[in-house]
């Protein structure tokens, strides 16, 4: 009785896993009028984009508490000013160029979504049964934490005003065209098939790669790599990674938009157990790595585990069985380890190792999406041949350059106008006192 209902079950999971479809977390047009609104969708999108924003002050936390005690305050603000600047920017113009209706598959543009002056609250998003404003919202989580991730890699010597110049800009040129490229119907990646559940190149790599790039542009902290650079708060760092693992449910699951359909409703439970699967798995190996390879194990450790897997499942997460997850979460933690390991020996100050978790977490999660996928196609090893893996690639490979150059010059812009670095003084003293008047501890 027992095999009998376990083979049952199992075929009942496999026929209903196997009629997933893709999920666009983008769609395209429209609904009619007369849709009505789905009151499960809705609830679960603004539950899903309060998640997603929770996220930013779990990165303020976790960049916060690995930097010295004189830099936490303003490293935070990295995050939250970035709720304030790009909050307002993806509601006046940013929304528009990434959702827009496509102009050559390049960018968009609608009229009706400048300031969201053209959105009817009773609007319809595509025919997810969910208000366009509630979408809306949610991807603008995603344009908010994408720049702030940044800011990790140039912490401790990067001036404040030239911070909030390089993401407002960066987020007009170069996170808006790749959204659209990426999840907009019409974006010529996204007809493509290029697979991005949740952000993996959109999010991260572009990010990581931007701030390697941002690294070169305003070089390494005075004190790097012969100074004692110690963080002065992992229990911050501890519950920053906490609170980003909570908030990635909404990032990932969320992005399946709806959950009113069979479909839609497997995706985002899914993507909820591979979420979760990865990052277990990311956390234990970087423990175990770094154990074996110093002898000890550590809660920065255990902290930098839990991203790696994060940012490794985010573009595979709704495409993968949790098996897959598993051994893309391992893959995630081990090419992430060595890659921060190799920062010394490349000598560039990337200072919270952003472009090492999240540059190459990012790559890693779109290609192994293109090995491991069952649906919306199948992978390299369920038998679907190198076809989506090269996709993969032309996705990493487009992001990497485009992003990449387009930080060179937008960073470029901001050294010529308004300078990139604090003074040398600032830096010796810290950016606290000398830039907000202020200091994070009183002890």
């Amino acid at each position: 009785m027992l095999d009998l209902l376990s083979g049952g079950m199992t075929e009942l999971v496999s026929s209903a896993v196997g009629s997933l479809a893709l999920v666009d977390p983008t769609a395209a047009e429209a609904a009619p009028a007369a849709s009505k609104i789905d009151s499960g969708s809705t609830a679960w999108m603004l539950m899903s984009s309060a998640m997603v924003l929770l996220m930013v002050p779990g990165l303020a936390l976790f960049y916060g508490g690995m930097v010295r005690r004189k830099n936490v305050l303003t490293t935070m603000l990295h995050s939250f000013v970035a709720m304030a600047i790009i909050g307002l920017q993806w509601v006046l113009i940013g929304y528009c160029l990434a959702f827009g209706k496509s102009v050559g598959g390049f960018i968009g543009w609608s009229p009706e979504y400048i300031a969201f002056n053209g959105i009817s609250p009773d609007a319809l998003y595509g025919d997810k049964h969910v208000p366009e404003l509630v979408f809306a919202m949610f991807q603008g989580k995603f344009a908010i934490i994408t720049p702030a991730l940044i800011a990790g890699a140039v912490a401790e010597r990067m001036s404040f005003r030239a911070y909030i110049l390089f993401i407002m800009l960066w987020s007009t040129f170069v996170y808006c065209p790749l959204a659209h490229w990426v999840w907009a119907s019409g974006g010529w990646l996204f007809e493509r098939g290029v697979l991005d559940f949740a952000g993996g190149t959109v999010v991260h790599i572009a990010s990581g790669v931007s701030a390697l790039a941002l690294v070169l542009l305003v070089g390494n902290r005075r004190d790097y790599p012969d100074g004692a650079i110690m963080p002065n708060s992992l229990v911050l760092t501890l519950t920053g990674a906490g609170l980003l693992w909570f908030g990635w449910f909404g990032f990932n699951a969320g992005s399946a938009v709806a959950v009113e359909s069979p479909v839609a409703g497997y995706a985002a439970v899914l993507a909820f157990t591979t979420t979760q699967t990865a990052a277990a798995a990311a956390a234990l190996v970087w423990m175990l790595m770094e154990w074996k390879h110093t002898g000890k194990p550590t809660s920065l450790g255990v902290a930098s585990g839990i991203v790696a897997g994060l940012v490794a499942i985010t573009p595979a997460a709704g495409h993968v069985t949790p098996m897959w997850a598993i051994v893309i979460g391992a893959g995630g933690s081990i090419v992430c380890f060595l890659a921060v390991q190799m920062k010394a020996r490349h000598g560039k100050d990337d200072s919270l190792d952003a472009f090492g978790v999240h540059g190459i977490g990012g790559m890693w999660g779109a290609i192994a999406t293109g090995i491991f996928c069952f649906t919306p196609v199948v992978g390299l090893v369920n038998g679907g041949g190198f076809k989506q893996v090269g996709l993969q690639l032309l996705g990493v490979g487009v992001t990497v350059a485009f992003a990449f150059i387009m930080t060179i010059i937008i960073g470029s812009i901001v050294k010529a106008t308004v300078g990139l670095r604090v003074t040398d003084a600032q830096e010796r003293d810290g950016l606290d006192i000398t830039i907000h008047g202020e200091r994070g501890y009183h002890l």
